[in-house]
């Protein structure tokens, strides 16, 4: 049995989740270079607005707290005469607070969006990880692609 549950994001979930933005990107990258209220109120704006579009969130909960996220952009793909899929993922902002990691909360995240994605016979999952998350999506069976070109206007 597991402490937590998984389930998606509302609306009214977006102070929290922009604070976890936060609170992930300062982890990552080591710094803030913008306002941190300015930041929370912009980001706050964004998921709203996101949250009843193309995107979907999960979260793990638990205590009544959000733990963990994972967002989920669902992109249309241009409809075929042969039909098939007619999305694919992009998978980003994937974040366990770190009390909650190492039990789980990850892996049922990306459990959770892999079977909506599946019962959406969405075509792929596609995802840029970090260092840091790169073995835990290829423990859940995400794969380098076999077929992928880029083109960077401005990396990273």
């Amino acid at each position: 049995m597991t402490d937590y549950t998984i389930r998606l994001a509302t609306v009214d979930d977006a102070a929290v989740l922009a604070r976890l933005r936060w609170r992930f990107q300062v982890e990552d990258d080591g710094e803030a270079r913008r306002d941190e209220e300015a930041f929370l109120s912009d980001c706050e704006r964004w998921l709203r607005d996101r949250l009843t579009g193309s995107w979907l969130i999960w979260v793990a909960e638990a205590g009544g707290e959000i733990c963990g996220h994972v967002f989920l952009n669902r992109v249309e793909k241009v409809p075929k005469p042969a039909g098939g899929a007619d999305e694919l993922g992009y998978v980003t902002n994937f974040y366990v607070v770190p009390q909650w990691r190492n039990r789980g909360v990850g892996r049922a995240l990306l459990d959770e969006m892999r079977e909506h994605a599946r019962v959406r016979s969405m075509d792929t999952l596609v995802v840029w990880p970090s260092e840091r998350s790169a073995p835990l999506y290829a423990r859940a069976g995400f794969q380098p692609p076999l077929e992928l070109l880029e083109f960077p206007i401005h990396p990273a």
